[in-house]
């Protein structure tokens, strides 16, 4: 037994020493979507989304507007406290779009306002967000943040004509 177990000690210090880290690193590099948006806001069909004014600590991680799956704009963003809130926007129909961007959330028959707006509440398994159908498209802010921060960045987004 206590072989066993001086091998497998030996075994982790060998992948502690040889596996590179660096806890003092930047884990993860903000992007800038500025062209994304100019693109999304081109094409769609409906007003394209995207914050404006967000406090500091918020960086942009994924970006991509994509025509031909129902017009679907995606931004997702890290929080100042390290959480994912990303902004989903597309012309699919809500009854599947919602769940599927959302990883499986479901309508909580609740209401939220923000910023002079109401907002469907969803909480799902991974991610719980708040949702708005208006006109042609269906607005969604999901991501692993407490509903105080997706309330945030759905107060934020704004559309700017191009």
């Amino acid at each position: 037994m206590f072989q066993s177990l001086g091998v497998i000690l030996i075994a982790a210090g060998v992948m502690y020493l040889f596996i590179p880290h660096d806890e003092s690193a930047e884990p993860v590099k903000a992007k800038d979507y500025r062209v994304e948006l100019l693109t999304a806001q081109r094409a769609a069909p409906y007003p394209v989304l995207a914050p404006e004014g967000l406090g500091e600590g918020w960086k942009a991680t994924v970006v991509s507007y994509r025509r031909d799956s129902a017009d679907a704009w995606q931004l997702g963003f890290l929080s100042p406290d390290t959480q994912y809130v990303a902004i989903h926007q597309s012309t699919a129909a809500p009854g599947t779009y919602v769940p599927d961007v959302t990883q499986r959330a479901k309508n909580t028959g609740k209401t939220q306002t923000v910023a002079g707006q109401v907002w469907q509440r969803w909480e799902g398994p991974k991610y719980d967000a708040l949702v708005r159908v208006d006109g042609k498209a269906t607005t969604v802010v999901t991501g692993t943040a407490s509903f105080e921060r997706l309330a945030e960045m759905a107060g934020s987004l704004r559309s700017k004509k191009v």
